[in-house]
């Protein structure tokens, strides 16, 4: 299992949770002595092979704390349920998870990196993730899986419409392999598949499309977006923006 939720010291946790880190019984691990008393957020709730579970947790004093959830060793720490303790208050933040999809050396299908990079320089509410993933399949597949509601995916895909038109898409789970092109080596329907397989996905899943030149998205090294798709550039961040204010709206979160 991962993501999920569990229970620790009395109160639910979940990805998003905030705990005080508290090992027990192993003082002589300089890790543990250096991890008493720090505050974390939990990225993941995973369960081994012997069906105990753990949470896997980044701190919020840590500098490269962004790097936790996409698993790079020392942003990240495994920790047992009995060895953290519930902040007061603090419920679960996570709730709309923005992933930037493309390969930026294919002309227009960097489009879905270019989206997020701007959303990223914007004012968000809380709860909401923007995250360039690239073509870095296995990081999305965890990110899936780290308990957001709803996650708004951003990619070139081909649809049949004329170059640079953006479009929103909420696929269904079982034919979302034919809504996005695979020109980068990460293909969502993929990677959803797999996040499924290992555990809980959000709710919502929608896909905030634009149609590509077909001359870019096969050109290697081409790292400049072609005239229609870097206008509609502007038009996907508007629509997104509107996008998590309703979605926000809906779940009852102050921006």
């Amino acid at each position: 299992m991962s993501g999920g939720r569990t229970v620790a010291g009395g109160r639910e946790m979940a990805p998003g949770s905030r705990v005080r880190l508290c090992p027990r019984g192993r003082g002589a691990d300089i890790f543990d002595l250096a991890l008493v008393g720090r505050t974390a957020t939990v990225e993941r709730v995973d369960e081994d092979m012997e069906g105990r579970l753990h949470l896997v947790v980044a701190l919020d004093d840590d500098p490269g704390r962004d790097l936790g959830p996409r698993n790079q060793l020392g942003h990240r720490f495994f920790v047992g349920l009995d060895e953290v303790e519930p902040l007061a208050g603090d419920a679960p933040s996570r709730k709309v998870l923005v992933a930037g999809i493309g390969n930026v050396f294919h002309g227009d299908d960097g489009f879905g990196v270019e989206v997020v990079r701007r959303l990223a320089e914007r004012t968000l509410p809380p709860g909401v993730d923007v995250t360039d993933f690239g073509i870095r399949g296995i990081d999305l597949m965890y990110a899936l899986g780290d308990g957001y509601e709803t996650v708004v995916l951003v990619d070139a895909a081909a649809r049949g419409h004329e170059p640079g038109t953006v479009s929103l898409v909420e696929p269904d789970p079982d034919s979302f392999g034919g809504v996005a092109v695979d020109a980068h080596g990460l293909d969502p329907a993929q990677v959803l598949r797999l996040a499924r397989d290992n555990g809980p996905v959000p709710a919502r899943i929608l896909l905030v499309a634009c149609e590509p030149s077909a001359r870019t998205t096969d050109a290697t090294w081409e790292m400049k977006l072609s005239a229609p798709v870097g206008a509609a550039v502007g038009e996907a961040v508007l629509l997104i923006e509107r996008l998590l204010a309703k979605e926000l709206t809906e779940r009852g979160v102050e921006k």
